[in-house]
């Protein structure tokens, strides 16, 4: 992997891409940041305005550039809207990547956090640790996490040969259950995965912390435990969008060649449902409130509409999919603005609510989970629900007390 910051490019930034946005403004209804503060340094405009001063006009890398880049959630809600196509998520990448470089964001005890990740057992046992300080109230509300389980469903250990399904870090320390239920579902349309046994974190948070490098190394462990051409599943959203993007990344044609094997696992459910029947406890309406890296990214979010409506109303949210506010880490490390930004979100849901009368909320993405969790909402895995729906597991609430 190159990088490409110099003195005469200090973000490292592609300069064709820098020059693709034209200042048109619409993406600013879709940027969370914006639509929260109103302040235009807080947009994809505003910010890449910001880099092409530090790049082409000689700016320097001060606070105030820092804190624009490193206030983004990454959602990339703004490149779906934007005419000009201009790659948002390469451009903030590097730029943090950059940053991160130089000790300008992400500080030591952030970049100790993010190593955990690549070490599962120590994360599984400092989760287990931090679910009892919750109980002794010793985790302040501001750290922004939903209660943890005390008690996690025994490991999932499987050796099929149709598709390998990733397990992650924190999916797998903190939402196990969603594992469960998605084998238990994944079995009755006949599909019978492996599990590998390394490589448990894809790097996506350390991506869009701007550590490259760890992100780098621990995509290429998590690409070498599951050889072969065998299809690759993931049920969190960030995660899959971060495998099927592993080409930039890492530039190379090994991670080319694994990024196309990456599913959403809805996508490979989808048209395999007739093989599971009709459900024995339909579960009535179900607001379906997408994780920006499924409808952004992936652009797989109508496959978690089709899986649910098999067992469910799907009642939709009017905000055209505007993020939640979780970002993988941001709701810990900018709570403020994340609260903000979920307010918004919750506000959409009790519209919804209103003219459903449900609230049971579905989202494929640990960290819109837990985000959403925070607040008491009755938040699920769409996979979860479909196992609940056919009795294929166990309530998971009671792996939530």
């Amino acid at each position: 992997m190159t990088r490409r910051d110099t003195p005469l490019n200090p973000l490292g930034v592609d300069l064709d891409e820098l020059a693709t946005c034209v200042g048109c403004g619409l993406c600013l209804p879709h940027c969370p940041t914006y639509r929260v503060t109103g302040e235009e340094a807080l947009s994809p405009r505003g910010r890449i305005a910001a880099m092409r001063a530090v790049v082409l006009e000689d700016a320097p890398i001060d606070h105030d550039l820092v804190g624009h880049l490193d206030t983004c959630v990454q959602c990339r809600g703004c490149e779906p809207a934007c005419p000009s196509g201009v790659p948002y998520g390469s451009l903030i990448e590097h730029a943090k990547a950059s940053l991160a470089a130089r000790h300008r964001i992400t500080p030591r005890w952030q970049r100790w956090g993010y190593r955990i990740l690549g070490h599962h057992r120590l994360l599984l046992i400092g989760s287990s640790l931090l679910a009892g300080l919750q109980r002794l109230r010793l985790v302040p509300r501001r750290a922004g996490l939903a209660r943890l389980a005390l008690r996690r469903p025994p490991a999932v250990r499987r050796h099929g040969k149709d598709a390998w399904l990733v397990l992650g870090c924190v999916m797998d320390a903190w939402q196990r259950e969603v594992h469960v239920a998605t084998v238990a579902v994944l079995d009755a349309v006949g599909v019978d995965v492996a599990t590998p046994r390394t490589g448990g974190c894809c790097g996506a948070l350390h991506t869009h912390a701007g550590l490259d490098r760890e992100a780098a190394k621990l995509a290429t462990a998590m690409m070498r435990s599951m050889p072969g051409d065998a299809p690759v599943l993931v049920n969190s959203a960030g995660c899959g969008a971060q495998l099927k993007d592993l080409a930039r990344l890492l530039g190379t044609a090994e991670a080319e060649a694994f990024s196309a094997r990456v599913r959403d696992v809805h996508e490979v459910i989808a048209p395999l449902l007739d093989r599971i029947g009709s459900p024995s406890r339909p579960q009535g309406p179900v607001i379906v409130q997408d994780p920006c890296h499924l409808r952004h990214v992936q652009k797989v979010h109508g496959a978690v509409r089709e899986v649910l409506a098999s067992v469910a109303e799907v009642v939709e949210l009017d905000d055209d999919g505007l993020c939640c506010g979780a970002g993988g880490a941001y709701a810990t490390l900018e709570p403020e603005l994340a609260s903000r930004i979920r307010d918004r979100k919750i506000a959409a849901i009790d519209r919804a609510t209103a003219r459903s009368g449900t609230r049971c909320i579905a989202s494929a993405n640990p960290g819109c989970l837990v985000h959403l969790r925070q607040v008491d909402l009755e938040v699920w895995h769409p996979l979860e629900l479909v196992a609940r729906a056919h009795g294929l597991v166990e309530d998971a609430r009671r792996g939530r007390r």
